[in-house]
């Protein structure tokens, strides 16, 4: 259903533009394995899913070449084909899939109100918020150019990929300790890279970090470029940059390895929904809900923990769930 919205200008009486309002009952906001997921389970519960995908319809998975851990694909899959199969079972159930951004809400009142780039006002019952986090880089040019060809944000993902081989990890932090211990397990050997003289990690993970043999740190590193024929096959680093001990030291290595945080999608909601100090949204433990009655939260969005395809399905799951009941109980 659809209205128009008149928004006059402040010091006149003339209509400055008109906005058109939607109503619907499920809003998802971002598509992925977790918004997919949710628009499967609320389209089967009768619930007529309105799905705006976003800036990167599909998620992270669309940047992933193989993903070979997720349940039923046994030879493995690409990511992007098992968004588009996933997308596909959405669509079959009825989701009415959109493209469209998500740029502020209003959760103040019994309606939720969500402003889609700024045109058009969807109001909705309930509220799935599926946006995903995004891995934050280096900014160099070489990590575009070998994306999904030995650059990777996710040690866990790709791991597997690159067993024998040599790697690189890059950061101090608890994160990059962790993806540094796990890939040692997997590879040959695995370089820290850590741009200043010592860990920002817990003192458990440090001491972890430095009784794996095949983990060797690069104290005051700093990468400045990365080398191969079509996919990575070394790195360029500086050390101790900026000082009269610079110099550029080169290593041989299959993959590149980001481990430097994410950031989560979630400014957007952050006027009317918790998050935490880094910006992942709070939800009640055990459940997808929000501080906001009616609105929940999905995927890597509320997950710092995780990060994981089927770890998004499952919170996707969930929150089309609490999304029914939530209104199976408001009507009733």
């Amino acid at each position: 259903m659809f209205k128009s919205l008149n928004i006059e200008d402040n010091n006149s009486n003339s209509v400055k533009q008109t906005t058109d309002v939607e109503k619907v009952k499920c809003l998802i906001i971002g598509s992925g394995p977790a918004g997919y997921t949710a628009a499967i389970y609320a389209a089967r519960a009768n619930l007529s899913p309105v799905m705006y995908e976003g800036l990167q319809p599909g998620g992270q998975l669309t940047t992933t070449t193989e993903v070979e851990n997720f349940p039923g694909y046994p030879q493995g899959i690409t990511g992007p084909e098992m968004m588009e199969d996933l997308k596909a079972q959405a669509v079959r159930f009825g989701t009415d899939i959109r493209w469209g951004l998500a740029v502020k809400v209003d959760f103040s009142g019994s309606v939720h109100q969500v402003w889609m780039d700024d045109k058009k006002v969807v109001e909705a019952e309930v509220v799935i918020i599926a946006t995903g986090a995004t891995a934050k880089y280096l900014g160099l040019e070489d990590e575009q150019k070998y994306a999904g060809s030995g650059v990777s944000a996710c040690a866990t993902c790709d791991g597997f990929f690159y067993r024998g081989k040599d790697v690189a990890v890059v950061g101090g932090g608890d994160t990059a300790a962790e993806e540094a211990i796990y890939l040692a397990g997997l590879v040959n050997k695995v370089y820290l890279i850590v741009r200043r003289n010592e860990l920002r990690a817990s003192k458990v993970m440090q001491e972890r970090v430095l009784k794996v043999k095949n983990i060797e740190v690069l104290w005051e590193h700093q990468t400045k470029g990365l080398t191969g024929d079509g996919v990575v096959e070394g790195a360029i680093l500086w050390k101790k940059k900026g000082t009269l001990e610079e110099e550029l030291v080169e290593i041989k290595i299959d993959g590149f390895f980001l481990a430097i945080g994410h950031t989560p999608n979630s400014d957007f909601v952050k006027d009317f929904v918790d998050t935490d100090e880094v910006g992942y949204i709070k939800t009640i433990p055990g459940s997808s809900k929000t501080n906001v009655p009616g609105v929940f939260a999905c995927g890597d969005v509320q997950d710092s923990i995780y990060r994981q395809a089927v770890t998004a399905a499952g919170s996707g799951c969930m929150a089309a769930i609490d999304a029914e009941r939530y209104l199976s109980e408001k009507h009733n």
